[in-house]
């Protein structure tokens, strides 16, 4: 690891702490449903039945609330296509791919560990 917590923390004195702004962010994106959708659309652009079935599990309800506050943040493009039925595109922004590009091996770590972690060998 080239970064540690102490180093943001001594660049940014107020930097996780109760009311700052990156606790906000950290709930949107490493949030059950946030991390997931935004893996699934590591891969490229997803339309919401794509999403759905690829994220197991989620609801209509959650998908989209997830959707709407990834893209309130920057992280996910929504593009709509005048249509019938209509048809609507999800993909990362840059800012997405940037986040992506390092969480991506993180969720590699958890496949490669989780069933070690949890007794499951």
């Amino acid at each position: 690891m080239t970064v540690s917590y102490a180093q943001i923390k001594a660049s940014t004195p107020l930097v996780f702490e109760q009311g700052c702004g990156t606790r906000v962010v950290l709930d949107h994106i490493m949030s059950k449903w946030g991390v997931l959708v935004l893996s699934a659309l590591s891969d490229g652009t997803r339309r919401w039945g794509e999403l759905r079935r690829e994220v197991d599990g989620i609801s209509e309800k959650m998908l989209a609330s997830t959707l709407r506050t990834l893209a309130e943040d920057g992280l996910v493009h929504r593009e709509s296509f005048p249509a019938v039925p209509p048809h609507v595109e999800y993909s990362l922004t840059p800012l997405g791919r940037d986040l992506m590009e390092r969480m991506l091996p993180l969720m590699a770590w958890v496949a490669d560990h989780a069933d070690g972690m949890l007794g499951r060998d």
